[in-house]
């Protein structure tokens, strides 16, 4: 190409370009060699900086799922008709004054702060871990939250204020998806968390207490168990049937069972039911670790938080009928609810370790 028959400023232009490109070429090389270099020096030994990374990651998406459920409580979720912005802005007028947009806007940019930590810890998971199913889990997380944005934008986007129908079963649906994604988003984060605590990495077969097939089983059903309990306690959330059933613990005054049956009242006896079956099972699995000297010396402080964390929970479920669905009751009982369901999760999944070494060698050893 003749440079010199350019014009000046296209002549500048193009050395701009070919400077940029360079430059940008030089930046790809670099790094591509960063990456490579932190890549070969992936290893399986213990990061407190990850770990307390998790850590705060945890405690993050529990302030992020109170703010999502204090916002379904005081029925905010359509604060904003529109998304990804607020009302076109990242920054609303009248958010920090209005409880209804402050609750809504705040979940939002919760929301966005757990993105952006998923981010950082698949980068941080892929560059220094050599465990080839923590980046699994780490970019699974990634992907989930990423869907989780995507599902909390559709409850907006296809609510009967923005397609003018005379119904909003569609973004219910998406809502109630939204909710109990949220909980798979929860346990992926504690099943990480573990993985790259140092009780788990430093533990050897020899240390660890391998713990029965009842156990594992058992714990297994209750994380199952509470995980159904908390769909049902979406759907009647969200079909605003948490007030369906007036009495507690009576149906009626004078009976078990409900005076009259609708959509709301089945789903809301439904949800009682399901706390009767959920103690039944939860109770049954922490027998079996209280039960178990192993499982009692490895599980045993969880087992207790989970043992209080029911019996609050049962109080805070009557509370929320109690107070007529006072909002931070009820919001409380969605959170407590997430904790058991995490608690519970945590235990089965330390139940099922059986030590770094032994899984690194069936690793080895499995065909290709």
């Amino acid at each position: 190409m003749d440079v010199e028959g350019l014009p000046h400023g296209n002549q500048a232009l193009l050395a701009l370009s070919t400077t940029t490109a360079l430059e940008i070429g030089g930046f790809q090389r670099n790094l591509v060699l960063f990456m490579s270099l932190h890549i070969r020096q992936r290893t399986s030994g213990y990061k407190p900086w990850l770990f307390i990374y998790c850590i705060f990651a945890l405690c993050w998406i529990t302030v992020l799922l109170y703010a999502g459920g204090f916002t379904t409580s005081i029925k905010a979720g359509m604060a904003f008709l529109d998304w990804p912005l607020s009302d076109g802005s990242i920054n609303p007028e009248g958010w920090m004054t209005e409880t209804d947009k402050l609750a809504e806007h705040s979940h939002r940019l919760l929301g966005m702060k757990i993105g952006l930590l998923s981010i950082g810890l698949f980068l941080w998971t892929w560059l220094r871990e050599s465990r080839a199913w923590v980046r699994t889990l780490a970019r699974v997380l990634l992907w989930l939250v990423i869907l989780q944005g995507v599902l909390g934008g559709a409850r907006v986007r296809f609510d009967q204020l923005n397609i003018m129908t005379d119904h909003n079963l569609l973004a219910q649906t998406f809502a109630v998806i939204h909710a109990c994604g949220a909980m798979l988003v929860l346990g992926l984060l504690v099943a990480i968390t573990l993985a790259c605590s140092r009780r788990w990495i430093e533990a050897t077969p020899r240390r660890v207490a391998v713990q029965s097939a009842s156990v594992k089983n058992w714990g297994i059903a209750a994380t199952v168990t509470i995980f159904l309990q908390i769909l049902t306690g979406a759907i009647m959330r969200h079909a605003d049937a948490g007030l369906a059933i007036v009495h507690f613990p009576l149906s009626s005054p004078d009976s078990l069972l409900p005076a009259y049956w609708n959509f709301g009242v089945g789903i809301h006896f439904i949800h009682r039911v399901g706390a009767i079956v959920v103690t039944v099972v939860l109770l049954i699995f922490l027998g079996k670790v209280w039960g178990s000297p192993r499982a009692r010396q490895a599980l045993g402080y969880g087992a207790l938080m989970v043992t209080v964390a029911l019996g609050l929970q049962i109080f805070l479920g009557a509370l929320t009928i109690w107070t007529v669905k006072n909002p931070y009751a009820a919001t409380l009982h969605h959170l407590v609810g997430a904790f058991l369901l995490a608690s519970t999760w945590g235990l089965t999944f330390l139940a099922h370790h059986r030590g770094e070494a032994e899984a690194a060698t069936e690793r080895v050893q499995a065909p290709h």
